[in-house]
């Protein structure tokens, strides 16, 4: 796609990265078929050829409008469109740097910047857990909306405490550890049960999703370093309070959000001279939970008792599929295993929940829900499974069948046997 930037544009690194990206999009159109906001709205302008026309537009200089923002804002950052793409167009980073340069020059109504602010200090707030745990208590009073985003509390049991010589950090992140504690939980007494210890780096925190994709890119990247600086010691020297012991071999993440947005640390941080080539190594160390199951299967093979009783209908997440092109890994290992795994038609569209997503566009997503669960109820499953705990939340919110991460499914067999 040929494109002429404007004099603004021109030198500017997010230019320069967008003029690439441009040139590579024939607009064949094959990403529209799989759009699932244009698949709902029928508008050009709401599926990623017509975002990359709009972002295009305002880099050779035409002044956005309050449309403009609004259709980029539609976009669910799914990335299902990069699956489908012929041409390799990197519309993920594409639609970050339209957006960015988008709201410098449209400022947003003041309930709407109320709304996101709100969101991406109050995800990354120490008071979150507080709340979280109030909400809680009295879930049962709360409005239906608000009640679908407080998932019921569950029991916790004890943490294993042996050493293991294969070691690897476990990210803690921002809103899971008050709202799915049990994810962490599961996946520390599997991968102690495959002789895998879990490290958590103090000062670790948000992945720096939330606000990356809010907009406030220099938040977002400073968060970046900062869970840099809390790995480093381990990743480089295995030093942990003072005692040196082997280094991590990975960054394993159970959310599959989390885990795509560490994996591009190394592309955010690229200009950054002090943390560039940190960044590249923490990337390339990360990995989805996931891409353990090779090993985590022979390991585990023989141990597992109890299954559910009926199918696991597995929904596998954008952030997974699409934005860390895992595929299929899951569900063949879980079967493998003795879990009858199912997948539901469609198993490529997003569910509608995307982050804050599900909160700022909340019609679409609830539409993208039913049609989701419509696929996943079909299967008539005992229990629905996935990868990312934003889908888990936002799925359980409009279903009664316990929906469940998979690594929950492992842990529970295992303490059946």
């Amino acid at each position: 796609m040929q494109t002429q930037l404007a004099p603004a544009y021109r030198d500017t690194p997010e230019g320069q990265e967008a003029e690439a990206i441009l040139r590579k999009c024939v607009h064949c159109g094959f990403c529209t078929a799989t759009c699932p906001t244009y698949q709902l709205l029928g508008d050009e302008l709401d599926g990623p050829r017509g975002r990359i026309y709009l972002i295009k537009q305002v880099l050779e200089g035409q002044a956005p409008t309050r449309k403009t923002q609004q259709h980029l804002d539609r976009c669910l950052t799914c990335r299902n469109c990069e699956s489908t793409c012929p041409s390799g167009v990197q519309y993920g980073h594409l639609v970050d740097i339209g957006r960015k340069l988008v709201d410098a020059q449209v400022p947003r109504p003041i309930g709407e910047r109320a709304a996101r602010w709100a969101l991406q200090e109050g995800m990354n707030s120490a008071l979150f857990a507080p709340a979280m745990r109030l909400g809680q208590a009295v879930r049962g009073a709360l409005p239906a909306a608000v009640r679908a985003k407080v998932p019921a509390r569950r029991p916790r049991r004890a943490l294993p405490q042996r050493a293991h010589a294969r070691r690897v950090l476990l990210l803690a992140g921002c809103v899971q550890p008050a709202m799915a504690p049990q994810i962490h939980d599961a996946t520390v007494r599997v991968l102690d049960a495959a002789g895998i210890a879990s490290v958590v780096a103090p000062g670790a925190g948000c992945c720096g999703a939330v606000r990356f994709h809010l907009n406030d890119q220099d938040g977002a990247l400073a968060q970046m370093r900062a869970n840099i600086d809390a790995w480093w010691p381990l990743v480089e020297s295995g030093a942990q309070g003072g005692v040196e012991e082997g280094a991590v071999e990975a960054i394993v993440m159970n959310a599959s959000g989390c885990g795509a947005t560490v994996k591009d640390y190394g592309h955010l941080l690229r200009h950054d001279a002090a943390y560039a080539a940190k960044a590249a190594r923490i990337s390339a160390l990360t990995r989805d939970l996931s891409e353990l199951l090779p090993e985590l299967v022979p390991a585990l093979r023989g141990r597992l008792a109890q299954r559910p009783r009926g199918p696991v209908a597995y929904h596998p997440p954008c952030t997974l599929q699409h934005g860390q092109k895992l595929r299929g890994g899951v569900e063949q290992h879980l079967r493998a295993l003795g879990f009858d795994v199912e997948l539901p038609q469609e198993p490529h569209l997003c569910c509608g929940s995307a982050g804050t997503y599900s909160v700022l566009q909340a019609p679409l997503s609830q539409q993208l829900r039913a049609r989701k669960l419509g696929h996943l109820g079909a299967l008539a499953p005992a229990v629905i499974a996935s990868a990312n705990m934003g889908c888990i939340t936002h799925l359980q919110g409009g279903t009664g069948v316990p929906v469940r991460h998979w690594v929950e499914l492992l842990d529970e067999a295992l303490q059946s046997a």
